[in-house]
């Protein structure tokens, strides 16, 4: 397990790149935390390491936002906060989309632990008393 801490909103682009660096051949990594902890802040702080110069934020309405970075190819963004079921999941592609090859950034990942692969990455993010985030990477 590989911890790192953000003290500051200044500190995210390095963290960002250095959790990258630790998915070494890894591609599909699950994201838990409360609501607000800062899922969708590191996942686009991820996003712009990779080359995505405008990310969309958090795709809470359309599930999945599709990126194409120019050193990573094909990035899905999902937050899966809204699924009702697996089968739900299912129905929009989200399984294809994990085993396509393309790296997949999810948040809520427990709501659809079932259908991630077994090499999936988990971040776990929490906020200590001082306010600063804690980044706990297991793979």
């Amino acid at each position: 397990m590989k911890t790192f801490v953000i003290h500051t909103l200044d500190d995210l682009a390095f963290v960002a790149k250095e959790v990258l660096l630790q998915l070494e051949d890894k591609k599909v990594v699950a994201f838990n935390a409360e609501m607000g902890a800062g899922k969708t802040t590191l996942i686009n702080a991820m996003l712009r390491a990779m080359g995505i110069q405008d990310p969309d934020g958090s795709p809470t309405y359309s599930i999945v936002n599709v990126y194409d970075s120019p050193y990573y190819g094909a990035v899905y963004h999902f937050d899966v906060y809204r699924l009702e079921s697996i089968e739900e999941a299912l129905e929009i592609g989200v399984e294809e989309m994990l085993y396509s090859g393309g790296y997949c950034l999810i948040e809520w990942a427990d709501k659809i632990a079932p259908l991630l692969p077994d090499d999936t990455v988990e971040i776990s993010i929490s906020v200590n008393e001082n306010g600063e985030r804690l980044v706990q990477l297991n793979d």
